[in-house]
């Protein structure tokens, strides 16, 4: 059953974004990625720099550094279950502590988010009237960045109390959007290892000298 979609113009009154930062990060030696430095500042910076002019809020889901992340005077949510069970689940927890209609979701690993993000995810939405707008950069679809109807959640928790974890397969129960990033691909380099780290880095300093 799909959520209502209400016709609504544009505004990012709509939105409320949530960086995912709840991982164990395994890859990266288990440091916490979000407060990994990137050009002199931890990537958690730059994203909600990024986001500030495209979501009414912003939230923080963490799981360990909690003090840390809440110092950036946002909120912060920890996952309503389980231990470190995937960005799905930081989803849901995300989902239940809004207001607004839509919920904006965005890795803490990729510090080059795409401008007006939520906005073209929502036009792609509203446009194909599905339930779930997702970035795709012209090879394949980047899951954790999308946004999803506050309706939403009671798929979405009865989902992962029967186990369920996989991203694609939930978003296969509903109805989905793709929006063109070809264009932006730079924007969904992210970093699991510090060869990532090193080479985004060399990215983001010219960018920003």
């Amino acid at each position: 059953m799909h959520a209502n979609l209400e016709p609504l113009d544009f505004s990012t009154r709509l939105i409320t974004a949530v960086i995912l930062a709840g991982g164990r990060a395994q890859r990266m030696g288990g440091n916490d990625k979000g407060l990994v430095e990137i050009a002199g500042r931890p990537m958690v910076e730059h994203i909600i720099e990024a986001l500030r002019s495209q979501a009414h809020a912003v939230v923080i889901n963490a799981n360990r550094n909690l003090e840390a992340y809440a110092r950036y005077g946002y909120p912060v949510v920890e996952d309503m279950m389980g231990e470190f069970f995937g960005p799905l689940v930081g989803m849901a927890s995300a989902l239940r502590s809004i207001t607004t209609p839509y919920l904006l979701t965005v890795p803490c690993d990729s510090p080059m988010l795409p401008e007006h993000l939520g906005e073209r995810l929502w036009l792609a939405m509203t446009q194909q009237r599905a339930e779930i707008g997702v970035a795709h950069d012209g090879e394949r679809m980047q899951p954790v960045f999308a946004l999803l109807s506050r309706g939403l959640l009671p798929s979405l928790l009865t989902y992962l109390q029967a186990g369920g974890r996989k991203i694609d397969t939930w978003y296969a129960q509903h109805r989905v959007a793709l929006a063109d990033f070809s264009q932006d691909r730079r924007a969904f380099l992210n970093v699991n290892t510090e060869e990532d780290r090193l080479l985004l880095e060399q990215v983001i300093r010219p960018a920003a000298s």
